[in-house]
């Protein structure tokens, strides 16, 4: 059984910086969705600990302990995380394994980056 890959966020055909020129109503709801949901301070420890495990990977059993919360907890923010476009899902047997999207990092940095 193959995962659905959800559609690139917009902002994978934004350009343009936060700074340079007003953006358009559908890519402030895409970039507002995206960091609202990076903004969690949960979420944003997961990203982290995703980022600082070996091969920038980790297995959802991995990421229990250090943020303190149960597993159907942490599965839903790595869930919100999968769909804005910051992690990637790989389910390997019982359990999924995540990664950063590191295209959609570097387009936020962009993005808010001045210019």
């Amino acid at each position: 059984m193959t995962e659905q890959t959800l559609p690139t966020p917009a902002l994978a055909t934004c350009c343009t910086s936060l700074t340079a020129e007003p953006i358009s109503q559908a890519d402030a709801q895409e970039f507002g969705r995206i960091l609202k949901a990076i903004a969690d301070p949960t979420r944003l420890r997961l990203v982290s600990l995703v980022s600082a495990h070996e091969d920038k990977e980790a297995c959802v059993c991995d990421l229990i302990e250090p943020v303190g919360l149960g597993q159907p907890t942490v599965s839903h923010h790595l869930k919100i995380l999968v769909e804005v476009g910051v992690l990637h899902r790989e389910k390997r047997g019982v359990w999924s394994y995540y990664s950063l999207k590191f295209d959609t990092l570097e387009r936020i940095a962009s993005f808010l980056s001045p210019v």
